[in-house]
Parts: structure tokens; C-alpha cells; sequence
């Protein structure tokens, strides 16, 4: 990284199959910020290993992070820019929401009748992996005292693996997850059905570090609907689903995700 350039990363849907994709958006995301007058814009994407502490880097210019660190862990060291829409199955506009998958031959046919089943979750800071079974499990019951064993998978497409391979019995999946491994990797779907689909909440934000400034973050904006609006960028926007952005409040995100 040069001196003044500032780190940029789209680390949520990281699929190696559409990475290309991504790194091409992002070239010409970035050249249209540029545009706009947004300084220390980088070429390439960071491919992060250690997401919180890259979030937090004093020089995060754009990212994208998962609602419930958003509001419960990033707090103040992040700046809301704007929530993208995808056309994925689940999503409604800025909004997305989780897939619960069951082997095609589970006999569950309702969220009630996981009851101590296996549950394989990708980690316990994430919102469609593991938060958002507060919204479909009987009042007053966490995934703790409703499933009977959770393993811990580290990725939405580990989880789905677990249940097709019957070591674990049923998972919760961000539904543009689930549409791009049914896009590139549909095979890995095999076995596998939808039980049902979560209620919606705000997507996957972008986001900047806390020391951009509101003009920056209005100039990002500008850039953004602007790539969006790129006809040579089209066939990226695609592949990964990507079909506009929203502006929506940090109180959007604390009403749906704070504990």
C-alpha cells in the first residue's frame, strides 16, 4: 500500500468462484470514486483473514461487513456508506434473510421440528448463521437450549456441506450465499432443501473507517450509484447479484440487530 492509499475489501461473499468478478466491480467501482474525488483510492482489493481487525484499521476506506457486528462489536470504529440490493431469492431490496437448509430426504417440516436436532452454524457473530434463529424458534429459546449440538463450521458453504453430508441436520444461510453456490457450485447443493426462509433485515453494509469524512462518504455514494449505472460493468453486477444501493440509517441497524 503507497503512502495515502487506504485499504478496501468485499470479504462477505468471497466464493473463489466469483472472485474475479468481484476484483473486476471493484477496478471499476474504484475508478468512478476517483471520479467523484475520493483520495487513496487502491487498485486491488485486501482478501482480509483477520476481518474485525481490518474493520478497524484506521485506514479502512470501503468494506462490507455483516450486520450484527455492525451495531454490537464495530460501533464507532466504522461509518455507515450504504446497503446494496441483490436479486438473490429472499432478498427484498435493501433487505436479505437466511435459508434454512435440511437434507431433501429430513423429514422436518417446520422450524419446530428441529427440536434437538444438529445444527451447524458458521459462527456465533454471524447474523444468518446463527442471530437470526432468534426470529424463527419459539419465544424465549436461543439455539443453545433449542438445538440438541451446535458445530461450529466457519463458513456459510461449510455449514451447507455438513448437512448434505449428514453430520449435521439442518443450517441457517445468507441467501446470497445460497444463490451464488447454486450459480457456481450447485453440486454442493445435492441432498439439500429450503425448509423455510427467515424474516428480512437490513442487508450487508458498506462501510468505511471512522475517520472519513461525511463529504468522502457522500462522494463514495455518488461513486457507487455510478458504477451501478456502468454499462461495461453489468456483467459483474450479475454474477454477484448486485443490483443498486440504499442509504439507510444506523438506527435501521440498531432496531433489527442490537442484542
Amino acid at each position: 500500500m503507497s503512502a495515502g492509499t487506504r485499504l478496501a475489501s468485499l470479504p462477505m461473499y468471497c466464493e473463489a468462484e466469483i472472485r474475479p468478478a468481484t476484483e473486476r466491480w471493484w477496478a471499476g467501482l474504484a475508478r468512478h470514486l476517483r471520479e467523484q474525488g475520493v483520495q487513496g483510492v487502491p487498485d486491488a482489493l485486501t482478501w482480509p483473514d483477520d476481518y474485525h481487525g481490518h474493520w478497524r484499521s484506521p485506514g479502512l476506506l470501503f468494506s462490507q461487513t455483516c450486520g450484527y457486528p455492525f451495531v454490537n462489536v464495530l460501533g464507532p470504529a466504522v461509518k455507515l456508506v450504504a446497503t446494496p440490493s441483490y436479486d438473490a431469492p429472499g432478498c427484498a431490496a435493501a433487505a436479505y434473510a437466511a435459508h434454512v437448509i435440511v437434507r431433501e430426504d429430513a423429514g422436518a417440516r417446520s422450524v419446530a421440528d428441529l427440536r434437538g436436532s444438529r445444527l451447524a452454524a458458521n459462527g456465533t457473530g454471524s447474523y444468518s448463521g446463527y442471530h437470526v434463529w432468534r426470529h424463527m424458534l419459539p419465544a424465549g429459546e436461543d439455539p443453545p437450549s433449542f438445538f440438541g449440538v451446535i458445530a461450529a463450521s466457519g463458513s456459510h458453504r461449510a455449514s451447507i456441506r455438513l448437512v448434505a453430508a449428514g453430520e449435521a441436520d439442518a443450517c441457517a444461510v445468507d441467501c446470497v450465499t445460497h444463490a451464488l453456490i447454486a450459480d457456481r457450485a450447485a453440486d454442493e447443493l445435492r441432498g439439500t432443501r429450503i425448509l423455510t426462509t427467515s424474516p428480512t433485515a437490513p442487508g450487508m453494509p458498506y462501510v468505511t473507517g471512522a475517520a472519513t469524512s461525511d463529504e468522502d462518504i457522500a462522494r463514495m455514494r455518488e461513486g457507487l450509484r455510478a458504477a451501478l449505472a456502468d454499462p461495461s460493468l453489468a456483467p459483474d453486477r450479475h454474477v454477484l447479484h448486485l443490483t443498486g444501493i440504499s442509504v439507510r440509517t444506523d438506527e435501521d441497524y440498531v432496531n433489527a440487530f442490537r442484542d
